[in-house]
């Protein structure tokens, strides 16, 4: 899909509707995103102006896939972690809009997240799918390695326990070492 251009979101009110409103489909659609369905339209610009907010502050970078002007999707890259994780960055929020799906949004997406986590010094990059319906195989065709499951993790959007499966990959170049504050 060479249409597909992916750019990092800032913070702007036409922004928030725009992933509020892919939040709001990705639910409907029984996507295990943390939110239930029906997941009203200002509770999910409300969930995207404290991510952008946070992503102006540095703490994550939220990534948009457009196809001309249509959002076809999102990812977000967290950084935030506690100084003795410097070296980690986890993936979260990722979806493609149901008449995008199948596609290579999601790859271009993911890959861009690689991208940027590298640029910013991470060596491995985490993250977490449902059981039941997740991205499961995406992330495996990525190179993402299953770590394990944990049952009944989660709702899902309409209702009923799934399980989470937890994933890793190393990226970039490895740790060579990390300073631990000791004399």
């Amino acid at each position: 899909m060479s249409s597909i251009k992916i750019s990092t979101l800032n913070e702007a009110a036409e922004t928030e509707k725009l992933l509020a409103a892919l939040l709001v489909e990705t639910v409907a659609g029984g996507g295990s995103v943390s939110f239930m369905h029906p997941l009203a339209q200002d509770a999910a610009e409300a969930f995207w102006r404290k991510s952008l907010a946070a992503a102006a502050r540095g703490e994550r970078v939220v990534l948009g896939a457009w196809d001309s002007e249509v959002l076809a999707g999102t990812v977000t890259l967290l950084l935030d972690f506690p100084p003795n994780q410097p070296h980690r960055a986890e993936i979260a929020k990722l979806m493609t809009r149901l008449d995008r799906r199948g596609q290579g949004v999601a790859t271009r997406l993911m890959r861009a997240a690689e991208d940027i986590a590298v640029e910013r010094g991470r060596t491995l990059l985490v993250l977490d799918t449902a059981s039941e319906e997740g991205a499961s195989g995406l992330y495996e065709k990525l190179g993402f390695t299953l770590t394990g499951e944990i049952p009944d993790f989660a709702l899902k959007p309409h209702g009923g326990l799934t399980g989470t499966l937890i994933y890793w990959k190393r990226i970039g170049a490895s740790l060579q070492s990390v300073d631990s504050g000791e004399a």
